[in-house]
C-alpha cells in the first residue's frame, strides 16, 4: 500500500493547498489587484519541468543539489522570485524542483495561485459587488509531532521496562545479539594461576640452568609441576602453569642449550618475573566485567566463557508480527497492470532482528477493514508493526481499526520527510502498534523515528551516542519539518546520497546512515546528526 496523504484528491492539488496555506500565513501571499490586466485562461496545471540528464547512482552526490549558492533558511527564501543566474538553468544540471518537494510545492503554488488570482478578478469584474460569504482557507495540513518529540514518546512508550522483566536464561551459543538482563562478573581470575607467555624455559633465579633429564617438559592443561629448584630450568609450553619457585621465563630463540645447561643469549638478559602472566591479571573473581544492557558480541561469548559460564541472563525479546497492507504488492515476479513488488515484506523483518526483536510472522493483507481489525486484535506480539493505511484515504483502514479497539494513540504523524503519516499506539499495558507509511524510504524513516526507540525500552539497550558529522553540500530543507537523507561517511564527513524520495531505496541501500536535516535545511560543512543503520553494530544471525 503507498504512502498516502491525510487529505484526498490529486497530489499535486495538496502540495499547492498546502504551499498556498504556508504563505498566508506568513504574509508573503496577496491577491493581485483587480486593476490588472486579465490573463488568458489558463489550459490546465503548469506543466512539469524535463526530467535531469542520467547520473551514475553511485555517485553520492545530494540529488536535491543545486549548483548555487545555499538558499537561506528562513521561509521567506521559498517566495523569491527565480535567479537570474543563466547557470541555474543549464539542462545538465539537477533541477532543484525535481529533487526538493518544498520547491515543488512552491512552484506549483505560485503558478497555480497566478491562474486562481486572474480567474478570480474576471469573475469580480462579472458579479456586481455586494456582502456575501467568503470562500474557505485552504486547509493546513497536520503539522504532526516535532521529529526529537515522537522519539522521546516512542522511547518512554512501554510501561514495563526491560529491566523489569524475567531475565531468560541462554546457552551461550544461542546468546549472540542478545542484550545482558544483568551485569557480568567475573566468576574466577583470569588467568586462574600463572602461566607461561612463550614457549622456552621456566626459570629458577639467575643462569646459568642446569637441565632436568633429556623428555621432561611442563605443557598446557596438566596439573601443577613439582617445585623448580634455584639454579635449574625446564622446558614449557605457552599457556602452562608455571612451576613454584621459577622467576622468570626464557624464550626459545633466546637460549642455548649445551652438556645439560642453558644459557641466555647475551643480547637477552633475563629479568624477574619475564614472559610470566600472573594470576588475576586481566581480572579478580568478582570484578565487573560489563553491564547490563550490553549487546552480546562473539567477542563477549568468549569472554564469557573464560570468565566460567556456561550460559547467560538475556533480555526477553519482543515479538513483533507485522502485517504488510495492499492491494496492489505482488510477491514474485515483475510488476504488471499498475501492480508493483512488495519491498517492505522482505525487508522489515531482518532489520527488526537487528534492533533485537523476535519476528513472529510477515503476513499480507488486503485493503479490507475487517482484515486488518481482525489481524490486530488478534495478535499475540508484543508490538505489531503495519504498512501502509496510515492516512486518511478511501482504503486507509488502521485510524478506525484503532478507535474500534480503543486504543491510545501517543503519535499521530510525524514533522518528518520521509514519512510523516507514521503512528504509534498502545493496543494494551505492554501492547503496541506501530504504523509505518507504505513507501519504502518513509517506512524506513518510521522505523529509525518510532520502531527502533519502542524496540531499545523494550529490549534494554542504551540509547546511542548522537553521531554529528559536517556536510560536505548543502541539503535543502523543508520549512517546517525535519528531513532524514541517505549519507555515506567520507572520512569524517557526510556525504548526502542521491535518491532520497520517499519511495526509493536505491540510495540508503548503500548508505552509512541518515542524516537529520533541521527545517529550513543544512548549509555544507554544518554539524548535522547521523542515524546509524542497524547492520552497522548487528551481527548476522542475531
Amino acid at each position: 500500500m503507498t504512502d498516502r496523504e491525510p487529505r484526498g484528491g490529486d497530489a499535486l492539488d495538496r502540495e499547492f493547498d498546502e504551499a498556498l496555506a504556508l504563505a498566508k500565513d506568513q504574509g508573503t501571499y496577496q491577491r493581485r489587484p483587480e486593476t490588472w490586466p486579465e490573463q488568458p485562461e489558463p489550459s490546465g496545471r503548469p506543466e512539469r519541468p524535463e526530467p535531469p540528464e542520467w547520473t551514475d547512482p553511485w555517485d553520492p552526490t545530494p540529488q536535491d543539489a543545486a549548483p548555487q549558492a545555499p538558499a537561506s533558511r528562513s521561509r521567506g527564501a521559498l517566495h523569491e522570485p527565480p535567479s537570474t543566474d543563466r547557470t541555474l538553468h543549464d539542462p545538465a544540471s539537477p533541477d532543484p524542483v525535481l529533487h526538493d518537494p518544498t520547491a515543488t510545492a512552491t512552484a506549483t503554488a505560485t503558478a497555480t495561485a497566478t491562474t486562481t488570482a486572474a480567474a478570480t478578478d474576471r469573475a469580480r469584474a462579472r458579479t456586481p459587488r455586494g456582502p456575501g460569504p467568503t470562500s474557505p482557507a485552504p486547509a493546513h495540513h497536520r503539522p504532526g509531532t516535532p521529529w526529537p518529540d515522537a522519539r522521546a514518546i516512542a522511547a518512554r512508550a512501554p510501561r514495563t521496562a526491560a529491566a523489569q522483566a524475567a531475565p531468560l536464561a541462554r546457552p551461550l551459543a544461542d546468546a549472540l545479539g542478545h542484550v545482558l538482563a544483568a551485569p557480568l562478573t567475573a566468576l574466577t581470575d583470569l588467568p586462574s594461576f600463572d602461566t607461561s607467555a612463550m614457549d622456552g624455559w621456566a626459570l629458577a633465579g639467575p643462569g646459568p640452568w642446569r637441565l632436568p633429564a633429556a623428555g621432561r617438559s611442563i605443557l598446557a592443561g596438566h596439573a601443577e609441576a613439582d617445585p623448580l629448584p634455584d639454579g635449574h630450568a625446564i622446558r614449557i609450553a605457552t599457556g602452562a602453569r608455571v612451576p613454584p619457585g621459577a622467576t622468570a621465563v626464557l624464550r626459545t630463540e633466546h637460549g642455548t642449550a649445551r652438556d645439560d645447561w642453558l644459557y641466555a643469549a647475551p643480547a637477552h638478559p633475563v629479568s624477574p618475573g619475564q614472559d610470566i602472566r600472573p594470576r588475576g591479571q586481566e581480572c579478580r573473581s568478582g570484578d565487573l566485567l560489563l553491564p547490563a544492557g550490553a549487546l552480546i558480541t562473539p567477542v563477549i561469548l568468549g569472554l564469557a566463557a573464560a570468565a566460567g559460564y556456561d550460559e547467560l541472563p538475556t533480555v526477553p525479546r519482543p515479538r513483533v508480527e507485522i502485517l504488510v497492507l495492499g492491494d496492489e504488492l505482488l510477491r514474485q515476479g515483475l510488476p504488471h497492470d499498475g501492480r508493483i513488488r512488495d519491498a517492505l515484506g522482505p525487508m522489515l523483518a531482518p532489520w527488526l532482528r537487528a534492533l533485537g526483536a523476535e519476528p513472529l510472522a510477515t503476513r499480507r493483507l488486503a485493503d479490507d477493514a475487517e482484515s486488518l481489525y481482525a489481524a490486530v486484535a488478534g495478535s499475540s506480539a508484543d508490538v505489531v508493526l503495519t504498512t501502509g493505511g496510515t492516512a486518511a484515504g478511501p482504503v486507509d483502514h488502521v485510524h478506525p481499526t484503532l478507535r474500534r479497539l480503543d486504543a491510545e494513540l501517543l503519535v499521530d504523524g510525524v514533522a518528518v520527510r520521509p514519512g510523516h503519516p507514521m503512528l504509534l499506539a498502545r493496543l494494551a499495558p505492554d501492547k503496541h502498534l506501530v504504523g509505518l507509511p507504505g513507501n519504502p524510504l518513509a517506512a524506513v524513516s518510521g522505523l529509525l523515528t518510532l520502531a527502533e526507540p519502542l524496540l531499545r525500552t523494550l529490549t534494554g539497550r542504551p540509547t546511542p551516542t548522537p553521531c554529528p558529522a559536517p556536510l560536505t553540500a548543502a541539503v535543502p530543507g523543508h520549512p517546517r519539518d525535519t528531513r532524514l537523507v541517505p549519507v555515506v561517511f567520507q572520512g569524517d564527513e557526510a556525504r548526502p546520497l542521491r535518491f532520497n524520495g520517499p519511495a526509493m531505496l536505491r540510495g540508503v541501500a548503500v548508505a552509512d546512515g541518515l542524516a537529520v536535516i533541521p527545517p529550513g535545511g543544512a548549509d555544507r560543512g554544518s554539524e548535522v546528526e547521523v542515524l546509524d543503520l542497524p547492520w552497522s553494530t548487528a551481527w548476522p544471525g542475531t
